[in-house]
């Protein structure tokens, strides 16, 4: 299992796995927040991952003053604010309000942590620290 996960391709698919489950986990327990089925949730997943690798990045320069003037809790409301504009083009995905969407994205990025280290501690490899070897 260990020799599987540490291809890098095979690492960035279990990782969008655990991204989907993450969001069916999360909407299984919130009112509020629904996902129609495991094909939605992986579309999800993966709109979620490349709104956070290209438009988060440009939002959180662009609110750097208040994010630095509330410690970085400004980031929370963008997260939230982007997981209920990925709600609004994604049939199947709904959220019912803003402080729902903030709620739901902070629970998802904590199960997707928790999964994430699990892949990691299945994979031998760490996000956190790299080893490189030569």
């Amino acid at each position: 299992m260990r020799e599987i996960i540490k291809s890098s391709m095979a690492y960035l698919i279990a990782k969008w796995l655990v991204g989907a489950l993450s969001v069916l986990i999360v909407a299984e327990f919130l009112g509020g927040f629904s996902v129609s089925g495991i094909y939605i949730a992986l579309i999800a997943a993966f709109m979620w991952g490349l709104l956070s690798v290209f438009i988060r990045p440009l939002i959180l320069l662009i609110t750097l003053p208040i994010n630095i003037l509330t410690f970085g809790l400004f980031t929370f409301l963008i997260n939230g604010a982007l997981l209920l504009f990925l709600s609004t083009f994604l049939n199947g995905f709904e959220i019912s309000g803003f402080w729902l969407a903030t709620f739901a994205a902070i629970l998802i990025s904590i199960v997707n942590w928790a999964g994430n280290q699990l892949i990691g501690k299945i994979s031998g490899t760490d996000d956190n620290v790299k080893s490189y070897q030569q």
